[in-house]
């Protein structure tokens, strides 16, 4: 089974159901979109160096195997969920 794709993609669809239910709609947001592109190119920088160089390998019975770069995709969806969910909550609690 391929765990870390299901996990990656159950994580991106729990954060945009969480952005709706709690009414931050951060994802509507144009500074959102130009935050993610900063985070998307310091991500194909830093984890395509561990990705390519073998400092970081996945066992390919747990992912797609579908790669941008040296990058598994489920590393975009995950990195996404952290990144998002982390502003959702400081949205939040900067409302309270």
């Amino acid at each position: 089974m391929k765990e870390y794709t299901l996990l990656a993609i159950l994580s991106v669809f729990l954060i945009v159901t969480a952005d709706q239910w709690l009414g931050i709609r951060i994802l509507k947001r144009r500074e959102f979109l130009l935050f993610i592109s900063v985070i998307l190119f310091f991500k194909l920088f830093v984890n395509g160096f561990l990705t390519g160089t073998n400092i970081v390998m996945y066992d390919p019975k747990f992912f797609l195997g579908l790669r941008i770069g040296s990058i598994p995709i489920e590393d975009f969806l995950f990195g996404f969920s952290m990144v998002t969910l982390t502003i959702i909550f400081w949205e939040k609690l900067k409302k309270e």
